[in-house]
């Protein structure tokens, strides 16, 4: 198209290019958006696998509680380590 100044005005012009800056800035800020949560959600997972018991550690609060005798602690410290 052509304006009252005799230029050719080719469509869009800078409206387009605004458009497409806009989108831009709209997908990259989905992005890191979505990434921020994916990276908190992963460290919280790892976290909670760090903190997860082992069999030992569950004997030794048996123990600790009272719920075992020595004799029976003793015994099975000796069957996990096998």
């Amino acid at each position: 198209m052509w304006d009252h100044m005799g230029y050719y005005n080719g469509g869009w012009g800078a409206m387009g290019v605004g458009m497409i800056g806009m989108s831009l800035f709209w997908i990259l800020l989905i992005v890191a958006i979505v990434a921020l949560v994916r990276g908190t959600w992963r460290s919280g997972a790892s976290a909670a696998r760090r903190q997860e018991k082992t069999a030992l550690d569950i004997l030794k609060e048996r123990y600790a509680r009272g719920e075992i005798e020595k004799e029976e602690f003793e015994q099975k410290k000796r069957d996990l380590a096998d």
